[in-house]
């Protein structure tokens, strides 16, 4: 059994190189793509990936979907709350290896203080320096979440059947982190 340690590496998020989309159906037809513009992310690990710890919030005032009277809709009380509920937080549980260089990353999602399970897939991008000399670290993110599971419950019935907003949610990342 090899008793040697490593020491944990810390990262934080590269706002500059990173983003965190949503995508929900809307009216049964289309897709409505937002976004959170107000994020932060660590993550401390060793050379082995699948003994990372991950924490990540957004600030739920920050949504942008392209149209301030949707986003204002999203911070109110029939959504996110904003004023009540200012983030949303990610901790990670387990992230685990499936394949090269993907991987299942397990936590605990909390929004408008709901806090449920979710699994994301992950592929890691690799490490690599940038033209300055500083490390970054890259990762994609997908997975989905039933909204109604965190309290957003808020929907309208249309005429021909069917409601406006899904309650599916799909998540993407674009995640780089610089090494601290």
């Amino acid at each position: 059994m090899n008793t040697k340690t490593m020491a944990a590496t810390k990262w934080t998020l590269d706002t500059a190189h990173s983003e965190i989309k949503f995508k929900v159906r809307h009216m049964m037809i289309a897709n409505v793509t937002g976004s959170f513009k107000d994020l932060s992310a660590t993550l401390e690990s060793d050379d082995d990936l699948t003994n990372a710890t991950i924490q990540f919030t957004a600030k739920t005032g920050s949504i942008d979907t392209g149209s301030e009277q949707r986003d204002g809709h999203l911070k109110s009380v029939d959504f996110f709350d904003s004023e009540k509920f200012p983030e949303m937080s990610f901790q990670s549980t387990k992230l685990e290896k499936k394949s090269g260089n993907d991987y299942l990353l397990h936590g605990k999602l909390t929004i408008k203080d709901v806090t449920k399970e979710v699994t994301l897939d992950v592929e890691h991008g690799g490490i690599n320096k940038d033209p300055w000399g500083n490390l970054k670290n890259g990762f994609s993110i997908h997975g989905k979440i039933n909204r109604k599971d965190f309290g957003l419950n808020w929907n309208a019935a249309l005429e021909t059947g069917g409601v406006l907003v899904s309650d599916e949610v799909k998540i993407m990342g674009e995640i780089q982190l610089a090494k601290a």
